[in-house]
């Protein structure tokens, strides 16, 4: 039997509404003793990920174990990069023990009534076991990785992620980065789509004047591009998937 400290929530819920608020309150009456920690870098946990379109149709609800934590959601593939990143799948269950669920469940609102008890009961003193019926770890629904080529002097890969403040995070590493031989203090050619630019490749926003775009390293080590002061993602018209390139201009090529 496990008994986690922290249960972490990552949800696409929004904070106007009280539905954070509700399934914060369904763990603190099953287990009062787990701090919840609304999503950042964790200690082993038992995770809740709830983005989960297909809610109420078909789709089951798993418990999946990878490393030292236990992911918990929508099996969508939701929970799929970061289970590989914890490690890989080790068992995997579906959600079919009523037992751990709220008494009544509603429909539309399974993060609350379902996967936020689950996950509460687990972190108590619950065995994984029980949360249902082993499913094969084969059988989970994945998402493809995310696109990422680097040859000669060119990284390529895609938009993983938009901030809150525009700054657009992509799928290209630090480490490709130095591959191919930019370093901070250099330039880099980016390409988006038939527009290119060229842009200075820094530690920081304050780096740049006001107002000036510029490529960084964020705090996850992957490359990211972002205007100081605005919002990099509206001004180069960025979404999450959105294809992009950065090539090492010959004057910042180090040996």
């Amino acid at each position: 039997m496990t008994h986690f400290r922290y249960l972490s929530f990552l949800t696409d819920y929004g904070l106007e509404d009280g539905f954070v608020a509700a399934c914060h309150g369904v763990s603190a009456r099953i287990a009062p003793h787990a701090d919840i920690i609304d999503v950042t870098y964790l200690p082993p946990s038992v995770h809740v990920a709830v983005v989960d379109p297909g809610v109420g149709t078909a789709r089951r609800g798993i418990a999946v174990a990878a490393g030292d934590s236990v992911f918990i959601g929508p099996d969508n593939g939701l929970l799929s990069w970061a289970v590989t990143a914890a490690g890989g799948a080790a068992r995997a269950f579906s959600l079919t023990n009523r037992d751990l669920w709220l008494t009544r469940v509603m429909p539309t609102f399974h993060g609350r009534d379902i996967f936020m008890p689950v996950a509460a009961h687990l972190a108590a003193d619950a065995e994984l076991a029980a949360a249902g019926e082993e499913i094969d770890i084969g059988g989970l629904v994945t998402l493809p990785a995310p696109e990422r080529v680097v040859r000669d002097f060119t990284a390529a890969g895609e938009v993983l992620t938009v901030d809150r403040f525009g700054n657009v995070q992509l799928s290209v590493t630090a480490a490709d980065a130095t591959e191919i031989g930019v370093k901070p203090g250099g330039t880099v050619l980016v390409r988006l789509g038939h527009r290119q630019l060229t842009l200075p490749y820094r530690e920081t926003f304050g780096a740049v004047a006001a107002g000036e775009l510029v490529v960084y390293t964020d705090s996850a080590g992957l490359v990211s591009v972002a205007v100081n002061g605005g919002n990099a993602a509206q001004r180069l018209g960025l979404p999450p998937g959105a294809q992009i390139s950065i090539t090492a201009i010959p004057q910042t090529i180090h040996p």
